[in-house]
């Protein structure tokens, strides 16, 4: 393991580099990537044991959940049970722990935080083009790039070993992940630095690079179908009765918020959403005051943030045009105690200013809460539209190889946006040893996932955790 003294030394030489008087070339700064191969060699990347002091997992989970609501947690661990990739998706405390009593290159980037394939998606952006990115930044914080990709690339080979894949097809998802980030990242170095933060991964051209032309016409087909869906906004999740318009009842995940004490009052909800609008662009001001807050309720959230407080505004207009805005709950990051904690005392500030930083077309309803005296941080988005994010499941299950460098590239291009492309173009090389590195620890931290998953099981059937079912 690297010691402090080295890992010092390290930052001290970056500090030259990201912190310059004068402005750096690219070629000096992929000069001093390349060194720092000299202080952390690519290989160190590659193996993973435990410690003998490591955590139990089992326990840190239990750490994680004490802030959150406790009915919530069983049906957070009945989640995460079903398989060793589900129960990664809920153990991302687990491994930054992990991570963090690995080398780091110390080049740090606005890192996703919990980058696994379930956290990528699809998303029309403000004038309705799909596009393809991360879409969960709950963890984010600024913190070592290979971080990300170690888990985006661990998430592939627990995802292909799910799938029955042999275990060299499951490394080759997991060096994919390397590989596409790696070119990708040598792609946007040459460009200029606005012409870099303007790129994005176009759905439909990323579609229309798909070899199997039965699977790419199957994929256009669905694409244009949920787009146009999309249109139409939420004809399920809202109904008209003669009360008027209000969000539609679909237990146990989406329920009304009266009468749950133990989730918190509608009275502190409506409450929440009237301050996000403070934080909110002037125009994007004048844009939601056309609307009014009619109705909300709670939802719970996917693995990773069950037992967070989420619920759903219905804004509609005078004549009955409607809007669905989503409030969640921001802790303070897993990465938070190994990466330095954020500069944002609101973590629901840190999450929307890391969306901004790292999606290429952020949402325009993207804002945070500040009521005075509340401590319970959020932030503020449109609900996602399930229609399009299946786009982005269906890529995954029919082409994995695919969607692995699809993830890889999209990475890249949102660590580009806050890091130095051309310092990390400079540490990863232009061979494959980066590539190997990353696939050997994937592979590696599939099998400790898998144990844990095993410990996880172990204390659901002794009682020491409950998991329930969804209904």
């Amino acid at each position: 393991m690297l010691r402090n003294d080295r890992q010092t030394g390290v930052r001290i030489m970056l500090r030259a580099i990201i912190e310059p008087d004068a402005l750096v070339s690219v070629a000096e700064r992929r000069r001093a990537g390349r060194d720092l191969r000299k202080q952390v060699p690519r290989i160190h990347h590659a193996a993973w044991s435990p410690p003998r002091d490591r955590p139990d997992p089992v326990q840190v989970l239990i750490e994680t959940g004490r802030h959150r609501i406790p009915s919530l947690l069983p049906l957070r661990y009945g989640r995460m049970r079903p398989s060793p990739l589900t129960f990664l998706r809920g153990a991302a405390a687990v491994m930054a722990a992990d991570l963090a009593t690995m080398p780091t290159s110390g080049i740090r980037v606005q890192a996703c935080g919990d980058c696994h394939l379930m956290n990528f998606g699809v998303y029309a952006s403000p004038e309705g083009t799909p596009v393809f990115d991360i879409n969960d930044f709950d963890e984010t914080l600024p913190a070592p790039f290979e971080w990300d990709v170690k888990r985006l690339a661990t998430s592939f080979a627990v995802a292909g070993r799910g799938a029955g894949l042999a275990e060299k097809a499951c490394r080759g998802l997991a060096r994919g992940v390397a590989l596409a980030y790696r070119l990708h990242i040598a792609e946007l170095l040459r460009l200029s630095p606005l012409e870099a933060w303007r790129t994005r991964i176009d759905l439909a051209a990323a579609i229309a690079g798909i070899a199997d032309a039965r699977l790419r016409e199957r994929e256009e087909r669905r694409l244009q179908t949920a787009v146009e869906a999309s249109h139409r906004g939420y004809p399920r999740l809202i109904e008209r009765s003669p009360r008027g318009l209000h969000i539609r009842e679909k237990p146990p995940t989406i329920f009304p918020l009266a009468g749950r004490e133990d989730v918190v009052h509608e009275r502190a909800a409506r409450t929440a959403f009237d301050s996000y609008k403070a934080t909110l662009q002037e125009d994007r001001h004048v844009l939601i005051d056309r609307y009014r807050l009619v109705d909300v309720a709670f939802k719970v959230v996917g693995i990773g943030s069950v037992g967070t407080f989420c619920a759903i505004g219905l804004f509609a207009t005078a004549d009955g045009d409607t809007l669905l805005l989503q409030i969640k709950e921001a802790d303070r990051s897993v990465l938070a105690p190994y990466a330095g904690a954020s500069v944002y005392a609101n973590q629901g500030q840190r999450v929307v200013t890391g969306q901004r930083m790292m999606q290429a077309v952020a949402d325009v309803f993207l804002g945070w809460t500040e009521a005075p005296g509340d401590d319970r941080h959020c932030y503020v988005r449109q609900l996602k539209d399930s229609r399009l994010a299946a786009i982005g499941i269906d890529l995954q299950e029919a082409l994995l190889p695919y969607y692995a460098q699809l993830c890889g590239r999209t990475l890249a291009r949102a660590h580009a946006r806050s890091g130095d492309a051309a310092m990390i173009a400079g540490y990863v090389g232009s061979g494959g040893a980066f590539d190997s590195a990353i696939a050997d620890f994937a592979l590696a931290y599939a099998d400790q996932t898998e144990r844990d998953w095993r410990l996880f099981q172990d204390a659901i059937r002794s009682g020491w955790i409950a998991a329930a079912e969804d209904a």
